[in-house]
């Protein structure tokens, strides 16, 4: 059975994306992408809503974004092998491979997929998140906090959302950013 993880990059003041939609101030070092690399090999479906997909279709149909690095070409390779849902009522079609569109968020699928699976599945997007949130159906957060205040943007927790988390493993990086992985309370 797998577990449906909401993973992120934010700033310290809790945001996945400035007032401008940016996020470059929460790019990875190499360190951290490594780090990612080793947590994501365990995850087997990811789940988006359109516009964060559209964001990440560039890992597999732009060779300059998996080129950057060779940490950039493993994470490349690593979200081509996985599966792909894109819950969405605008997107007409995908352009990448492994990748099929469920038109509303379901959250019995969600639960038949984790049920159904070996591997992990990852949840991004604060939007779809937080219909994962109140679906319940969240089971650890792996979130990487950027040392940066932007002052406002896309919060990367939704309002009226409440749940006991149990820490299970924190690391601080050169680079001043820090990860932290939780457990939902059950």
């Amino acid at each position: 059975m797998g577990k449906l993880i909401y993973s992120f990059l934010a700033s310290l003041d809790g945001y996945i994306a400035d007032r401008a939609g940016a996020f470059d101030w929460a790019v990875p070092d190499e360190e951290v992408l490594d780090f990612i690399n080793v947590a994501e090999r365990e995850v087997g479906t990811y789940l988006y809503g359109r516009t964060m997909y559209e964001m990440m279709t560039g890992w597999e149909n732009d060779p300059a974004v998996a080129g950057q690095s060779p940490m950039s070409a493993e994470f490349a390779q690593i979200w081509q092998a996985a599966e792909k849902v894109v819950f969405s009522r605008s997107l007409d079609s995908v352009s990448t491979t492994r990748t099929r569109i469920e038109r509303t968020f379901d959250p019995g699928l969600v639960r038949d997929l984790k049920a159904t699976t070996a591997k992990d599945l990852n949840v991004s997007g604060a939007t779809l998140a937080a219909s994962a949130f109140k679906a319940r159906l969240i089971d650890e957060f792996h979130l990487y906090l950027a040392p940066t205040l932007i002052g406002g943007g896309k919060r990367m927790f939704p309002d009226d959302i409440r749940h006991s988390l149990e820490l299970l493993d924190e690391r601080r990086f050169g680079n001043g950013m820090v990860f932290l992985r939780y457990a939902v309370k059950t």
